[in-house]
């Protein structure tokens, strides 16, 4: 009796290899894809019908879009996490979501088994099998270009022998697409002194006349632009089609990957960039010091354990409810000025704002205390250190 599997499919050469070597191995290949804001629907259709083409048993589209944004970027955005101070973790973050949805479904179909196109080289291998092993642990993980070690000319070769066609020569530049950026692979991106050239990345400058945006934050979630109330996912799209024809959110992220080598990856996420810069600029009106203190501290670690698959550690949910608590108060508007490559933020409004005149003026005027309190304030805020000074004079 055929076992059945679930077979993680975007339609590309690795999983079309995938799809026809494992039928050949006896399986009902179930395939499935995860969208997480990086398919349109004309490509979700062209994906499922080229399952149907491979014979695949049948074919699951999945909209994650909505559940990444709502259990993951929502907390990017809190923590302001960028990888290394550069990267908004754009592909990294949503492979949790994908694996999870995959296995979901595994388990709905009774699957025996799942698999996944990765190679041994990169991340992604561990974030599929990590999540795979935590919700179906009872599963078989089968990656066929992983464990035969299959080159890009092997995989091609084959497929041409199985009849199946397309255009399979490789692009000078691989892109991930998803709702929070896109990655940018290629040969400049193996060296550790080169930059991306312009047309390797997706967006190119098509203004060049500067332009104000207002970004609206509630409990610090996007929730509008220039004024029109959107979900947050529609002002992340919204803000994106307006700053994308800047060529702005261009980088390039070095880092260690999980497999302990150190990597780079070319991005481009203008409205990750430009949100996470305008929502900073909010908290540290609204949020005391040592509130954004220790949101930092956890925001990292939020972070790295995102970053490396780690999604499901119980500690991700306790930082999560850290940070629900902390964004009670940052609600207000930001203005942004968006200019080619570059972008920067105008200043804030906020009902909540601490920097607030009937307290005092920095550098100017104070209206809550007296020059005799900040005297006493500071005799004693430096006391520790005087005392020290004088034990260790000699």
């Amino acid at each position: 009796m055929s076992k059945k599997l679930a077979l993680a499919f975007s339609g590309g050469l690795d999983t079309t290899y995938c799809a026809i070597y494992l039928q050949q191995q006896g399986y009902e290949v179930y395939t499935v894809t995860v969208n997480t804001g990086g398919f349109d629907k004309d490509e979700l259709v062209e994906i499922e019908e080229k399952s149907k083409s491979l014979k695949a048993v049948a074919h699951r589209t999945i909209d994650a879009t909505q559940e990444f944004y709502e259990k993951s970027i929502k907390y990017l955005i809190a923590g302001n996490v960028l990888k290394n101070n550069t990267y908004p973790l754009s592909v990294s973050a949503e492979r949790a979501f994908q694996a999870t949805a995959i296995a979901h479904y595994a388990n709905e179909i009774a699957a025996d088994a799942i698999a996944h196109g990765s190679t041994g080289a990169g991340n992604d291998q561990v974030r599929f099998d990590m999540i795979f092993n935590i919700l179906c642990p009872d599963k078989e993980i089968i990656t066929p270009i992983r464990d035969m070690k299959l080159s890009r000319e092997d995989e091609i070769q084959f497929l041409i022998d199985h009849g199946v066609s397309g255009n399979w020569e490789k692009s000078l530049y691989s892109i991930n697409q998803g709702l929070w950026g896109t990655s940018v692979g290629g040969k400049e991106t193996l060296t550790s002194n080169q930059y991306l050239p312009d047309d390797a990345f997706p967006s190119q400058l098509l203004e060049k006349q500067d332009q104000d945006v207002t970004i609206q934050f509630e409990k610090g979630e996007p929730v509008g632009i220039n004024g029109e109330s959107l979900s947050p996912v529609d002002a992340i799209q919204k803000l994106n089609e307006l700053a994308e024809k800047y060529a702005i959110g261009r980088d390039i992220h070095v880092g260690d990957t999980i497999i302990g080598i150190k990597g780079r990856v070319g991005f481009e996420a203008a409205a990750p960039l430009i949100i996470i810069k305008a929502h900073h600029a909010l908290e540290k009106h609204v949020l005391g010091k040592n509130q954004l203190l220790l949101k930092d501290q956890l925001a990292l670690t939020y972070g790295n354990h995102l970053h490396e698959g780690q999604y499901l550690d119980p500690v991700m949910r306790d930082i999560e409810a850290f940070f629900e608590s902390n964004q009670q108060y940052v609600t207000g508007e930001v203005k942004v000025k968006l200019a080619p490559y570059r972008f920067y933020v105008v200043g804030i409004e906020s009902e909540y704002d601490l920097m607030q005149s009937k307290f005092g003026k920095y550098g100017e005027m104070n209206s809550a205390w007296t020059g005799d309190d900040v005297k006493g304030f500071a005799k004693i805020f430096g006391n520790q250190n005087m005392i020290y000074q004088k034990v260790h004079q000699s």
